[in-house]
């Protein structure tokens, strides 16, 4: 500590006032790059690990010791082509691959230090969450409206995902409307993915549906504006992202058979090996195939509700009689097996051993926010209408 008379003449220290501050030196991955030559790459076509490492002076021993300390958190196998990576090598007379840096995602990399020892390290980008809206008139799709405003197309899944016991996707007209707010990860500047939806309002058929995350006892979820969870018993369909080409019908031509008969089913096309979804919780009690279902699984919920899937191109492996499966778990993937003249499931419905048209039930709702928690669900809604209010559509 020191001090100074304000009278006393002071001679300013012109070497230390004129002098530059030291330029950092610039890093990548957290290495100086002026202590290496640096070689930026991607992962070409049928090209291993050692394709890159060997050519560039590394033994196969090394090689070897690197994909075991790597293994048990992530196989190397798993390097895809396209992705990029990076190589640090000596500024030797001989250049010698020191550090080898493999992006597995835009956040996620593996470093295999080669300079002492063989060592792997998992690592992030420094990364930040941003709070983002969005809102959009459809015209044909969501997922169109959302790409076609350079927004993630992630949020078209989000969205589904969230509205999937309440909207469905594959009856959406033209003039529906979407608002939404979201966290949007960044990494250096640019976005990466959607991390989270706060609160969204979707108007469709010219009804609002909100949707409010909130979290009671530990456990997040959305809910409307009533206090009633968006989750239902059942999903509104089996598939995403597709079209009903058939609807349960007591008459309907069939394309196969050339002749008139029941369709007790709702048909929803879409591109083979798309996945199928069971609609809810269950058991399967058959999975199996027949001349003209196809390869099928009927899953038993309850007492009540049974339902059946058919034509799968094939039944997902470990889906058999016995298996207990989960609401949304995949099941099976969409084929053209049995009669049927194109690739889509034909999703089968029965209430009380009468099949039914599962468009037409009033599903069980999920249990709403408990006494307790309301008046804090309020607080939130309260804030989600004022923040949904502020935002406008516009062409």
């Amino acid at each position: 500590m020191c001090s100074c008379d304000d009278d006393a003449a002071v001679t300013p220290n012109t070497d230390t006032q004129l002098k530059p501050p030291p330029i950092p030196a610039e890093t990548l991955y957290g290495f100086p790059v002026d202590s290496f030559n640096v070689v930026k790459s991607k992962v070409k076509p049928n090209q291993f690990f050692s394709d890159i490492l060997y050519p560039k002076h590394i033994p196969y021993s090394v090689i070897d010791a690197l994909v075991a300390k790597a293994k048990p958190t992530w196989d190397i196998r798993s390097m895809r082509a396209g992705k990029p990576y990076t190589v640090f090598m000596s500024k030797d007379s001989i250049p010698k691959a020191e550090i080898f840096v493999y992006e597995r995602n835009k956040v996620d990399y593996v470093v295999f230090d080669m300079r002492d020892s063989a060592a792997v390290s998992f690592k992030k980008k420094p990364s930040c969450i941003t709070t983002k809206s969005a809102f959009g008139i459809i015209n044909s799709s969501l997922y169109v409206t959302l790409t076609s405003q350079g927004l993630d197309p992630v949020l078209a899944n989000e969205l589904a995902e969230i509205y999937a016991w309440t909207i469905d996707f594959y009856r959406i007209q033209k003039g529906d409307k979407f608002k939404v707010i979201y966290d949007e990860l960044e990494v250096e500047g640019e976005a990466v993915g959607v991390e989270h939806i706060r609160s969204a309002v979707f108007e469709h058929y010219g009804k609002e549906h909100y949707a409010i995350y909130f979290e009671q006892d530990g456990q997040g979820d959305y809910y409307d504006q009533e206090t009633r969870g968006l989750k239902r018993a059942f999903l509104k369909a089996p598939v995403k992202y597709s079209r009903i080409s058939s609807k349960f019908t007591m008459k309907r031509f069939h394309p196969v058979q050339k002749r008139w008969k029941a369709h007790l089913g709702t048909d929803y096309a879409a591109p083979k090996g798309t996945p199928i979804m069971s609609t809810a919780n269950g058991v399967v009690i058959a999975a199996r195939y027949t001349s003209a279902n196809g390869n099928f699984v009927k899953v038993k919920h309850n007492g009540t509700y049974t339902t059946q899937y058919l034509h799968m191109t094939k039944i997902k492996k470990g889906i058999r009689k016995g298996t207990k499966v989960s609401q949304g778990d995949v099941i099976g993937f969409v084929g053209s097996t049995g009669l049927a003249t194109g690739p889509h499931v034909c999703y089968r419905f029965w209430k009380n051993g009468r099949q039914v048209d599962a468009l037409k039930q009033k599903l069980p709702q999920s249990e709403p926010i408990v006494k307790k928690n309301r008046a804090a669900f309020n607080k939130v809604k309260k804030k989600v209408e004022e923040k949904m209010a502020k935002i406008t559509y516009s062409d």
